[in-house]
């Protein structure tokens, strides 16, 4: 444990770097309180592998840090982790601020498009709060994209965040970027796995590593019931992650003067040295990689821009004020 009660590895602008507090969100969300129980250390915590517990620790953190009064999601879709959503956010506008002489834009000129916003939008949730952003979220989920526009309208949020739904499953930016259309950032958590029955097996792990430390924790639990939720389009694609953005970068070249950064998250390191040759191919100007950590779990976020110095500052002066 951290001496000074932080989870260092966050972001420092992410406001979940301190554990959990839960009599302030049980007071902002009583629904969570039935979840909440003392753990084997004498603190107050939730059964993590209970996907009911999960959705109510994150309805209660979006409504104390982000004012997010009304959000859920509907059965087996995805239940995201909100601090590790929250810090892509933070990177991205550490990203825009380098154009801008260090100054992070804000407001809703600055406009970002997320690929695959899923049922449960978190990112332009927390975008719009955080930073004033409008957001673009596409998705091939015609069902995932009902509910995310019933959140948008039970919090008054359609004046920052616009829905499209993309019906083409082998394109990207095509079709769901308008002619002319600018956009300061992309961002993207894509499918991890190449197939159902790869899903299924890296569930499986996740049974077992759960069993494990359940075990040695000498819990009762005899069958959890665990939060791996996730439609087919959340969780895999032909090729997997490494295919998905592979095709993400030979898109954005279409679109090369529409956005200053393309963004996406890659889970499995080893996909990195694909995803650099593809930007190679692609002639991308400038590329940056950045490390981002969450208890155990690591990831990164790859940025590329086909884009010059003058050209970023150029655009962000047309797509973002301060």
């Amino acid at each position: 444990m951290n001496p000074d009660n932080t989870k260092s590895e966050l972001h420092p602008r992410n406001r979940h770097r301190a554990r959990y507090d839960f009599d302030q969100l049980v007071q902002a969300s009583p629904a969570l309180a039935p979840f909440v129980k003392l753990n084997e250390y004498g603190d107050a915590s939730i059964d993590f592998s209970n996907p009911e517990a999960v959705k109510a620790l994150n309805q209660a953190l979006l409504k104390q840090f982000y004012a997010v009064s009304v959000w859920d999601i509907p059965k087996q879709y995805l239940c995201p982790p909100i601090p590790g959503r929250a810090d892509y956010l933070h990177y991205l506008a550490d990203l825009l601020s380098e154009a801008n002489a260090g100054v992070i834009p804000r407001g809703q000129s600055v406009r970002v498009l997320d690929i695959g916003v899923g049922a449960n939008m978190i990112y332009p949730l927390i975008g719009t709060r955080e930073y004033g952003w409008q957001f673009v979220g596409a998705d091939i989920d015609a069902k995932a994209l009902n509910n995310a526009q019933q959140i948008v309208e039970a919090n008054a949020l359609s004046d920052l965040i616009e829905l499209r739904l993309q019906t083409s499953p082998l394109s990207i930016f095509k079709g769901v970027i308008s002619q002319g259309e600018k956009f300061a950032l992309t961002m993207c958590n894509p499918p991890f796995h190449g197939s159902l029955e790869e899903a299924q097996a890296g569930t499986q792990r996740k049974w077992r590593g759960l069993g494990k430390h359940l075990a040695k924790r000498g819990s009762n639990h005899k069958s959890p019931v665990l939060n791996f939720g996730g439609q087919n389009a959340e969780l895999y694609c032909a090729g997997g992650e490494e295919a998905f953005v592979t095709a993400m970068i030979k898109d954005s070249k279409l679109y090369a003067s529409h956005c200053i950064w393309f963004t996406t998250l890659i889970s499995k390191a080893a996909n990195l040295p694909s995803v650099y040759s593809a930007l190679k191919k692609e002639n991308a100007q400038q590329v940056k990689t950045i490390e981002m950590v969450q208890g155990q779990k690591k990831s990164r976020l790859v940025a590329w821009t086909f884009l010059s110095a003058s050209q970023q500052r150029a655009l962000l002066s047309v797509v973002a004020t301060v």
